[in-house]
């Protein structure tokens, strides 16, 4: 089965949520975005966001963590019935990364994925380039990330 057989086009699939805790924000603000606003509570109350705010590349980290144990899920309920699952692959990039709003502490995010386009690669038979749109809203419904990628699958 191909991922474009699996999925409709233009149709967003959750794919899970994630909680922000102040106390993951700063575990990952100090290892990867050492910003004051990702760092410390009180010193960000008074810079731009107005609040200790996630790092733009956690909530991009949070959408990957949740688009793994996804996608895990889905290929195990897939052979589960008997079906072929798609050999996806690593992705070969992404473009035109956007973080709409911040991810305060407490914030939960709900992300998805939408397939726009599958192409078969002309220089290597055998595989497709699946475009797939990313994105992120918190519990407000408030869209938070968005970014498009690509996925490799294998046939």
């Amino acid at each position: 089965m191909r991922m474009a057989e699996l999925y409709a086009f233009g149709e967003a699939v959750e794919i899970g949520s994630l909680t922000f805790t102040a106390e993951d924000i700063i575990r990952f603000a100090k290892d990867f975005d050492p910003q004051p606003f990702h760092l410390d509570a009180e010193l960000a109350r008074h810079a731009l966001f107005g609040g200790l705010c996630a790092s733009g590349w956690h909530s991009a980290a949070g959408w990957m963590k949740c688009f793994v144990s996804f996608w895990t899920g889905e290929y195990r309920r897939l052979a589960g019935e008997g079906i072929a699952p798609p050999n996806l692959g690593p992705s070969p990039g992404f473009t035109n990364l956007r973080w709409l709003k911040p991810v305060f502490a407490d914030d939960t995010i709900t992300y998805s994925v939408t397939l726009t386009a599958s192409r078969e690669l002309a220089s290597r038979p055998g595989r497709l380039i699946n475009t797939i749109l990313c994105a992120g809203t918190n519990q407000n419904g408030e869209p938070v990330i968005r970014f498009e990628s690509t996925v490799l699958e294998f046939v």
